[in-house]
């Protein structure tokens, strides 16, 4: 049966505590921040595992309050020049569950006001995971077409992060997805929006949108030499 997990309060507080972004507003509201964002997300992340199981086994949908997919609304301000104690979006990712080793792809939700998405990939890797993601496509550039086609939904999904602006040492400039080996982030995202995140169907939204996704995450977990 069709079930709602996230509504208006949801993102009525994200936009409020970006206006009130302290913490002692934060310690008042904590109470709807728990009812309105966590608990709803914790539940969303139990109900959808085994929806990802069946994309893949070896992806984890962790429902613990702290250290499972949930990303934490605390932010780490130790070395950022921005000291806002909260994080203004409420986000959960899907990592692979070797994702401790080493790197690791991941699916991702994301739900902050005015920009709602899901996607899967790599985000910030390393100069090494980037070379080995590029090596890969060098070696099979049909299962990189095929994966970076991947499934039509709703007719959008798109390549996020960052690009070098020339092509990087090493490789043929030449090549003929020289536009994809100058990535330097590996991530696909599916745009959604506030009033399909705030509806009964939109676990069945989500998991088609990572089922869309999923061929760009299988292509980058070969490459990263991790069990699909």
């Amino acid at each position: 049966m069709a079930k709602r997990y996230f509504g208006p309060a949801l993102f009525t507080f994200l936009r409020e505590l970006r206006e009130n972004n302290n913490r002692n507003w934060f310690q008042v509201n904590k109470g709807r921040y728990e009812a309105a964002v966590r608990d709803p997300f914790l539940q969303f992340i139990t109900d959808f595992e085994p929806h990802l199981a069946k994309i893949s086994a070896n992806y984890v949908a962790d429902a613990r309050p702290t250290g499972g997919s949930l990303f934490r609304i605390y932010r780490d301000t130790r070395f950022a020049k921005d000291k806002s104690p909260y994080k203004t979006v409420a986000a959960a990712h899907f990592s692979h569950k070797k994702a401790d080793s080493g790197p690791a792809p991941s699916f991702y939700l994301y739900l902050e006001p005015g920009n709602v998405f899901a996607g899967a990939g790599v985000w910030h890797p390393d100069a090494a995971t980037v070379n080995r993601i590029r090596d890969a496509i060098v070696d099979d550039g049909e299962g990189w077409r095929q994966a970076s086609l991947c499934q039509a939904f709703k007719g959008m999904h798109l390549f996020a992060g960052e690009t070098l602006k020339t092509p990087p040492r090493g490789y043929d400039p030449n090549h003929r997805f020289i536009e994809d080996l100058k990535r330097k982030d590996f991530a696909m995202v599916v745009p959604l929006t506030e009033q399909e995140a705030c509806t009964a169907t939109f676990m069945d939204r989500f998991t088609q949108a990572a089922q869309a996704v999923a061929p760009l995450a299988h292509f980058l977990t070969d490459a990263l030499g991790l069990a699909w």
